[in-house]
Parts: structure tokens; sequence; C-alpha cells
């Protein structure tokens, strides 16, 4: 049976003394009085939650999976989950960083991330059910009538109701231009939408008394293409108007997804037939609603795989300490036992070590992109607050793909480990491989990220946003670049930061030419980015590190990080000089292959 321990170490690690992140409260009244001492005792708190309740329900919830009763339309979820949900509702949990306005506990999403981050490696099937609340939260937060955040989102944060996004259909996924479903006007001044929905995470159960469904749709008189889609407020039950639920509203799940993994989540087909909804924003303007979701689904997503990496990362450690084969290539280690632990071999170690690298890497961006997202919201100097909107837009797909692909890279190694157990199903391991492999697929699958990044987020503006992560990196390198100690972390990062300026300079000339070049060149690009910020935080971790132990601080800690870091610049962060040549490898050998594909 897998293992898991919260690792609020490094948490609060990267929090307090990488972040900083109680000096940056100080600087927003909303949250000017939450302390290390507030965040140390909530992240406790959610860890015994995550492993002591979720966790337990993981594989048990996998082999299981979701029942629908054809007839009524109902599913069930796993034994279990619906207790759990309840215990996390009770909990307050669903209320962490919502607005105290309507119930909400109003804390910083810093805070709410490492909360998703530990349930996530206790059980992603289960955590989507409350996670993909938050997506709908925000967006009637944002782009709701005062009517409609009345009715809905006391529910949504207290938990007592749930929520989903309804945007796919079948022959349309992300081209959401193409989808078919209808919105028709009624005189009360609802709608009756028809149509059908696939993929819809968390669309149905028995966990919440209602659940309420955002969904794109079009209008009688809607133009073509994207610009014609509108988002509407589509609830379960229908609700009443002292807020009481009324009758069934006709969506309602006509069947179930068989997966490759997170079984435990009923990933739906939804029927809609003339249910009774209400328009979220303007008509035809649903694009902006969405993308709320869509970019709370996105870094939510990336969490999920950092949850699965750093889960995978600790039950392989566990049994390369414990399994023992082979004797060790420069002589015996244990010599009291017929063969030595396996975590004396290099390449098992090399397998550790990435996934340990990718789960800390991605800690550290994933909490700053929170950090980013509470200065949006609520520093008082707009300029910081436009800056770290700009950030965070530009760090999204980065954290939703190549937090995913590395989660991918981390499960498999770690699943490796193993040996032939990775393989068999009691031990856990091929599960988190099987769970995560969605994460690179769903929210927009990676290769569309990679064109948001460079097509939308970089070229789009000239490299504007770019240049300001590029400022980042060059202040790391004033303040260290003449410190011998910190010259093996700092100069990788320098001389990338240098050569992303040509590299980006040059892809985008050639995509002014033939926009098949940026097709062609984005996927790597985005892993280039990604280890361009990866190292930035490997650097300001190894900094840290590199104080405390000058300072006298014999924890063992700081030693560790030192380690990993060195690992991830020697044996990772190489990985951009051959992705920058592949990139630079053109559209013509992609596209001249008719034949080849014939």
């Amino acid at each position: 049976m897998p293992v898991y321990n919260p690792p609020l170490r490094d948490m609060q690690f990267v929090m307090h003394e990488v972040l900083k992140v109680g000096d940056e409260y100080k600087a927003m009244p909303r949250h000017a009085e939450v302390d290390a001492e507030t965040v140390n005792a909530i992240l406790e708190e959610g860890g015994k939650f995550a492993s002591e309740v979720a966790f337990p329900l993981n594989i048990s919830g996998d082999e299981e999976g979701c029942t629908l009763n054809r007839e009524t339309h109902e599913v069930t979820p796993p034994k279990g989950f619906k207790e759990a949900y309840a215990k996390y509702v009770e909990g307050g949990w669903p209320a962490l960083s919502c607005d105290p306005d309507y119930g909400g506990q109003g804390l910083p999403i810093t805070v709410n991330q490492c909360i998703y981050e530990m349930l996530n490696s206790a059980n992603q099937a289960w955590t989507m059910y409350p996670g993909l609340s938050h997506g709908a939260y925000e967006a009637l937060h944002e782009h709701g009538t005062d009517a409609q955040k009345k009715m809905y989102l006391p529910k949504l944060v207290s938990g007592e109701w749930t929520g989903t996004m309804c945007l796919t259909e079948a022959h349309c996924g992300t081209d959401l231009g193409l989808l078919r479903t209808k919105a028709e006007p009624q005189a009360d001044g609802t709608y009756k939408l028809t149509g059908n929905k696939i993929f819809i995470s968390a669309g149905e159960h028995d966990m919440a008394q209602n659940i309420v469904h955002l969904v794109l749709a079009r209008l009688p008189d809607a133009p073509q293409g994207s610009k014609g889609i509108s988002l509407f407020a589509v609830p379960k039950f229908n609700v009443q108007a002292d807020g009481s639920l009324g009758s069934r509203n006709p969506i309602y799940c006509g069947g179930l997804e068989h997966k490759m993994g997170i079984h435990g989540n009923a990933t739906a087909q939804i029927v809609l037939d003339g249910a009774v909804g209400t328009l979220v924003g303007q008509p035809n303007k649903g694009l902006p609603a969405m993308f709320v979701m869509m970019n709370a689904a996105r870094l939510g997503v990336g969490n999920q795989s950092l949850g699965l990496t750093e889960v995978a990362f600790q039950n392989a450690l566990a049994y390369a300490k414990d399994r023992i084969q082979m004797r060790s290539l420069s002589g015996v280690k244990a010599k009291d036992k017929p063969a030595d632990p396996i975590i004396v071999h290099p390449d098992v170690r090399k397998m550790l070590l990435t996934a340990k690298a990718y789960a800390e890497g991605g800690r550290a961006l994933n909490l700053y992109c929170g950090l980013l997202i509470d200065r949006e919201l609520h520093h008082p100097d707009e300029k910081v607050r436009k800056d770290s909107a700009e950030l965070v837009a530009l760090l999204t797909p980065i954290v939703k793909a190549f937090l995913t692909d590395n989660g991918h890279i981390a499960t498999n190694a770690c699943m490796q480990v193993f040996g032939g157990h990775g393989y068999i199903r009691e031990w856990g391991m091929e599960q988190f491989v099987r769970d995560n492999r969605i994460n690179m697929i769903y929210e927009g699958t990676n290769t569309i990220q990679s064109l948001d990044l460079l097509g939308r987020k970089v070229l789009g503006n000239n490299g504007a946003t770019l240049k300001k992560f590029g400022k980042l990196v060059a202040q790391l390198v004033e303040e260290e670049g003449v410190n011998e100690k910190m010259a093996e972390f700092i100069n990788p990062v320098a001389y990338l930061g240098d050569q992303m300026t040509k590299f980006t300079t040059e892809l985008g000339f050639k995509g002014f030419q033939d926009p098949d070049e940026v097709g062609a060149a984005a996927v790597d690009y985005l892993r280039v980015a990604g280890h361009l910020v990866f190292g930035y935080f490997w650097a300001r971790m190894a900094q840290v590190a590199l104080r405390e132990i000058a300072a006298g601080n014999t924890d063992p800690f700081y030693q560790a990080k030192l380690q990993t870091a060195r690992f991830y610049f020697a044996k990772l962060f190489p990985e951009t000089a051959m992705l920058m040549r592949t990139a630079r490898g053109g559209a013509r050998v992609l596209m001249d292959t008719d034949e080849a594909l014939a």
C-alpha cells in the first residue's frame, strides 16, 4: 500500500524563506493579519485531512469507480467519497480563500494552493469534486449579476453546492466556436438550453445538495464562431426565490466516460433538454467569463500533477531504501545483507532526484503564481496589480503544461523504480501514472498551452511580459553574480536568459513569414521557458540554503536543497540546448510530409 506524508517543511520553506509571504501580506490590507503561525497551523490541519481522510480512499475509489443509474440518471461516487466531502465541508475548507462577503474566510490564494496540492497528492479524483467548484465560483464572482451572486455564491463557498464547467461537445474540444448547444430566451428573462456536453468532470454526483453547471451555448441570433458564445448558469435543481431547492432541472447525465484514470471522478456526458438557465455576463460575450474558469482550472491542473509528482516520489524513495538488488558498482554498501538497497545505483538516484527536483521546483512556481494572484486581487498599488496580472497570465500556460509534462516524466520514473512491482496495482504507482495522464490533455492540451504562450503571451505583445520576468532574472544575477558559491546556479540561468531574447526574436521573425513555424516550435519553446522559470526559482532556493548554511544552520534540509539544485542544473536544465535546436529545425520537416503521412 502506498503512503503519503504532507511536505509541510518544504511548503513552509518556499512560502516563508523564499517568497517571504508574510512581508507580502503586510502590504495587502485584506491579508495584513495573516502571519506564519496562522499559515502553518492551517497547512498542518489541511495535511491531516489529506493524509487521513482523502488518501485512504484513493485506491479503493480507483477500483470501484462511479455508478450511473440509467433510469434516474443519478451517479453514485465510490464508497466513502460522500462522507469525506461532508467532513471537508464541515471543516470549512471550501471557503478558505473565498470572499468574506459570501461566507468565505478570505485567506490568501497561496495558502489554498498548498491545501490543494496535498489533496491532489492524496486523491486527485476526489479532489476534483470540490476543485471544479472554484472555477464556477470565480466566474460568477467576476461576471455574475447581483441576483446570481446572491443565489449561488454563498452555497458554493460553503460547499453545500458544487459547480462544473460544461464547455466541450463531441464534435469540438478546444475549438469552442463550433459548439451547437442552443439557448432560447423565455418571457421571464430565463433561457431554455438544449444540447449535449461531454467530458464534464464531477458532472453528476450525490455528494452535494445541488450542482451549478456553467454552460456555454448559442443564442438564436448569435454570430458564427467564438464571437457567438454566451455563458449560462444552469442548476441541477431549480432554485426558488427564497433560496430553497425546487423542481429537478432537465440537465442530466446520459452516460459516464470509461477512462484510463481518475476513475473515482464522474466524467459525465451531460444532456440538456430544455434546462432552465440564466445568462452570465453579456449576450455573445461568454468567452471572458469562460477564461476566468479556464485560467483557474489550468493552474489547478498544474497543481494536480505537482501533487502526484510529490506522492510518487515519496513512495519510490521509500521503496528504493528498502528493496535490495545486486551490489553497488563501487563496492558493497550493505555488508549485513545479501544485496544492496537499490538506492545505491546511480540511475535509481537519477529517477528519484528527477521527481524530487520537479516537485520542489513546481511547488515554488505554483506558490509564486498564487502570490501573484493575491497581489493582483488585493495589493493597493495599481501598478503592482497590473504587473502581477500580466506575469500570472504569462506563467499560467507554463504551470499547466510544464508541470503536467514533468508529472508524466516523474510518475513514470517513480513507477520504474519499483521495477515489476510498479506495474502491479496494489503498490499504487501505476494509478499515479494513469491519473496524471489526463492532466496533459484537459483544460486545453499542452500543445494549446504552448501555442498560447508563444503566439499570444510572448509574440502577441512583442515579448513585453517576458521581459518583465527577465528583469527578475537579471536582478537575481546582479545580486549574486559575483558570489562564487552561487556560480553553478546563477550562470546557467543568466546564460539562458540572454539566449531567450535572441531565440524568441528569431522564432517571431520566422513566424511572421510562415505561421506554421510558430506551431512547429511552440512545444519546445514552452519547455525552454519552463526551465528558465524553474532555473530562476532553483537559484533562489539555493541562495536561501547557502545563506542559512553560512549562518551556521545545521538543519540537513538546506544541504538536501543544495544537492537537489545541483542535480537539477547538471542533469535536467541542459535539456534546453536540445530543445532550442529542435525548435530551430523549423516547420518544413513537419509540413512537407504528405507522402510520409499518406
